[in-house]
């Protein structure tokens, strides 16, 4: 079977050395000849991996009378249209269509309606044909792009896995520019990335420990191809997923561009992909609705060749070792099993970095022998005082107010150093959002004052005991106070 997957290059690589085809044995002799070709790299620039348009049926790996089925099921759900829409909804090109429709014409099962723009003409289901379409919806509801051979979604993820090219401290400069880290950890993340292991992020809650895993993803290059669909032993399973995808435009200056793309396939930013407490041992399997019959991808798949972020670790409603225990084998041999409806266990590749983000030490969590397959452990600190105050200061360029470095300074001492208050990264922003809005309300402009801050922390931060005993200042009670700042002392 020949897999357009495995077509890395396009049709302006006719001179490529090898002709891929057939299934492949070795996916790291694979990703190793992909890589090591100068011709290809000069053809897609930082693209390693390319759909190139079927040229023939026999070139999508799917069979005709599963093509076929696609679609009478569409043209049951329209009644009547042209091939060249039948075409575009089921993502294949009209030239390789043609055939199948004569096809399906000469054995009765569609019938023309007339001429359509082109020299095409509109088609429509005849008795046996409509017969034909409700007996394939009642076994799949599978309505849809022509789907992608697994085969050939395994070698375009092995093309275009994150360990693919190491990341440099420049590139991981650039991932994090715009939000304040400190280059200590910055030394650290590097070499966790270039792992492409499992990395531990933990440290106390509001120190930026999921901004800091989405940006990761950023370090690497920035597009990568996913299938639409993938079909595996007579199953559709979905995999590109709008919660979790992001599809991008193709560049317009591309050389690739003059090149005609599979459209069973999209191009999305790397993906990163983020599961909190709602997480269950269901949403690592493949799941399957009996009544569409139907299968959706697993996050493991959705991730690939981007990051899998476990936030909140530890507080999902399953138990923490079992979901480690689940991460054993992959994490070592960065492939996955799992088990589609019809009972058959299936090899998928597990290429993404897994970032488990928590609250809590990692060692509470897990034990020794998990802990070794995860050989990256680094705490996200609490901001220092001058940190604090620049964090400050760019949250108050994106509210739009001067920024006063006495009004940080009197909220640390009358709000935090009292009552051994931690500094977060978070309470910048989340103060003068609280802030904004109390000035909006009262219709005032949205200042930096030491007035506003004591307002806003009373329903910021859990003090109802502090507050019952006097300890922090009185409340304000609506009117508009003094245009002069509040001077600046300790309560």
């Amino acid at each position: 079977m020949a897999c357009a997957g495995l077509r890395a290059v396009n049709h302006a690589a006719e001179s490529f050395p090898r002709q891929f085809s057939g299934k492949v044995t070795s996916m790291a002799t694979m990703h190793a000849e992909i890589r090591d070709s100068g011709l290809l790299a000069s053809l897609l620039g930082d693209e390693i991996f390319h759909p190139a348009e079927p040229q023939s049926i026999e070139q999508t790996g799917i069979s005709p009378i599963v093509i076929e089925t696609l679609i009478c099921k569409y043209l049951l759900q329209v009644g009547s249209t042209s091939g060249r829409d039948i075409a575009k909804h089921i993502c294949l090109p009209f030239g390789i269509l043609e055939d199948l429709l004569l096809g399906l014409r000469s054995r009765q099962v569609l019938v023309h309606q007339g001429q359509a723009a082109l020299n095409d003409y509109c088609y429509a289901l005849t008795e046996q044909g409509m017969a034909r379409a409700r007996a394939a919806m009642q076994a799949c509801g599978y309505v849809g792009p022509v789907p992608v051979p697994l085969e050939e979604y395994t070698v375009s993820v092995d093309a275009q896995t994150i360990r693919a090219e190491p990341a440099r401290r420049e590139q991981l400069t650039a991932a994090f520019r715009g939000i304040s880290i400190e280059p200590e950890l910055l030394d650290m993340l590097g070499p966790a990335v270039n792992s492409g292991a499992g990395l531990f992020l933990y440290g106390a809650p509001g120190n930026g420990k999921t901004t800091v895993a989405k940006r990761i993803t950023n370090c690497f290059g920035q597009h990568v191809w996913v299938p639409r669909t993938l079909f595996e032993d007579g199953q559709f399973i979905k995999l590109y997923d709008a919660a979790c995808h992001e599809a991008v435009e193709e560049s317009e200056g591309s050389l690739i561009k003059t090149a005609h793309v599979d459209p069973r396939w999209v191009k999305i930013r790397r993906p990163t992909v983020v599961v909190g407490g709602e997480l269950t041992m269901d949403n690592l399997e493949i799941r399957h609705d009996p009544r569409s019959n139907v299968c959706e991808a697993s996050i493991q798949l959705k991730s690939n060749c981007g990051c899998l972020l476990i936030d909140d670790f530890g507080r999902q409603r399953i138990d923490p070792t079992e979901l480690l225990n689940r991460w054993i084998v992959p994490l070592e041999a960065r492939h996955d099993f799992l088990t589609l409806a019809t009972g058959k266990k299936i090899q998928v590749p597990f290429e993404q970095l897994i970032i488990f983000s928590t609250n809590l030490e990692p060692l509470d969590l897990a034990d020794e022998a998990f802990l070794r397959r995860i050989p990256y452990k680094i705490e996200i600190k609490s901001p220092s005082i001058a940190e604090f105050s620049r964090l400050f200061e760019a949250a108050c360029r994106t509210f739009g107010c001067r920024f006063f470095p006495e009004a940080v300074h009197y909220l640390i001492e009358t709000h935090y150093t009292p009552y051994g208050r931690q500094l977060r990264r978070c309470h910048p922003r989340d103060l003068l959002s609280q802030i904004k809005n109390y000035c909006l309300y009262y219709g005032r402009p949205m200042e930096l004052r030491p007035d506003y801050l004591d307002r806003v922390v009373r329903s910021y931060f859990t003090a109802i005991g502090a507050e019952k005993n006097g300890d922090l200042p009185p409340a304000d009670d609506g009117r508009a106070p003094s245009d002069k700042p509040r001077p600046i002392h300790k309560s």
